[in-house]
């Protein structure tokens, strides 16, 4: 039997400064291109600072991993020169997927604030919850609801025009 499962925490409090506005920019832009509307912010929370960000573009890239939340680790890691990111923050538009998380846990990112749950491809809170896996290398603090009404219209917007 396994332990049981204690919730994440949900939006954080005060003096929080959410950056998902700039994250939703990148979610428009990758719809603006025909990539699934979703956007990725990595930030230095001492410095205040944007290390990188970045949309989806696996159409354009002809690349499955192109994910927002990997391109925005890759340009992070190449931006400090090292393969770990402690310290710092990504602001997702969408739950991460099993791939983004697991790769969110092997850059050791600190926190995770995401803004729509995905519940038929999350790998945060839906689905297989891989900072939760006994095989998970770090647990990072995972914050969801972040602007989740935003992030959630452009996704159905998106898709709504593309059955339309």
């Amino acid at each position: 039997m396994s332990a049981p499962r204690s919730a994440p925490p949900r939006a954080p409090q005060p003096p929080f400064r959410s950056h998902m506005a700039l994250a939703l920019d990148e979610a428009r832009a990758a719809a603006a291109r025909g990539e699934t509307p979703v956007g990725a912010v990595i930030v230095d929370p001492r410095a205040g600072r944007i290390v990188a960000r970045a949309g989806n573009r696996t159409r354009e890239l002809r690349d499955p991993t192109a994910h927002a939340e990997t391109l925005a680790i890759r340009a992070a890691c190449a931006a400090l020169g090292s393969e770990r990111l402690p310290g710092l923050d990504i602001y997702v538009t969408l739950e991460p997927c099993p791939f983004c998380a697991a790769a969110i846990a092997a850059a050791r990112l600190a926190r995770v604030y995401y803004g729509a749950a995905d519940p038929k491809s999350g790998g945060v809170e839906q689905g297989p919850r891989i900072f939760d896996h006994p095989q998970s290398h770090h647990r990072p603090e995972v914050y969801g609801g972040i602007d989740e009404a935003a992030s959630a219209a452009l996704l159905r917007a998106f898709f709504a025009a593309r059955r339309g």
